[in-house]
């Protein structure tokens, strides 16, 4: 009996040192888990904003009304004659342009465009009122019972980004009464003769600067 005493004494005090370290192992992580938690007051609000983008868009008025006479041919032009066309530019979008340009291209070409000095000249004028059309097609003619405006001073029928005085810069809404004009000098001399030439125009409007909105 004596001798299986100093075992059992051993085996009691070995099992109860595991059971005490277990004990502070888990003691340990519970005061570890316990400094991450704490009280916390909260509030929060919302609102929603509301972006629209304006529209920017010209426009010609009605393709051989008086309104637009740009597509009507020419014919049997001679030295000194000048060719007179009204167009009605509209803004049709809900901006203010701040420029608008002319690009002006030949589709066919010949003498009458690819000659700056001699070949087509075009200016560009504005009436303050529709214009007045007289004459018979093709030769119109054309007074403004309002006041002029010189739009494009003569120059060269081709040309690229050419700005255009434009009364008011076109507000929303706004329209330009315009007489375009083509004239081919006097010096033009027989190499002229017997040419044809189509030329594009293509306005371009810009919207207006940026504003606080």
């Amino acid at each position: 009996m004596s001798a299986t005493t100093p075992l059992a004494r051993r085996t009691a005090r070995s099992t109860g040192g595991k059971i005490a370290v277990s004990l502070c192992v888990v003691g340990a992580a519970a005061a570890v888990a316990g400094l991450g938690t704490f009280g916390t007051f909260t509030s929060s609000t919302s609102a929603t904003e509301t972006v629209n983008t304006g529209t920017v868009s010209i426009a010609l008025g009605a393709t051989g009304t008086a309104a637009n006479r740009l597509s009507v041919t020419a014919a049997n032009i001679v030295p000194g004659d000048t060719i007179s066309r009204a167009v009605t530019l509209s803004n049709t979008g809900d901006q203010a342009l701040a420029t608008i340009v002319l690009n002006t291209t030949a589709t066919t070409a010949s003498l009458l465009t690819s000659d700056a000095t001699n070949g087509l000249q075009m200016t560009i004028d504005a009436c303050s009122v529709p214009w007045t059309e007289a004459g018979t097609a093709p030769a119109y003619t054309y007074t403004c019972t309002g006041t002029t405006t010189p739009v494009l001073a003569s120059r060269p029928v081709l040309g690229t980004a050419t700005a255009l005085a434009v009364p008011a810069a076109l507000p929303a809404a706004g329209t330009a009464n315009l007489v375009v004009s083509l004239a081919l000098p006097q010096a033009a001399d027989n190499t002229f003769q017997a040419k044809t030439a189509v030329v594009a125009l293509e306005f371009v409007g810009t919207q207006r600067a940026g504003t606080a909105r």
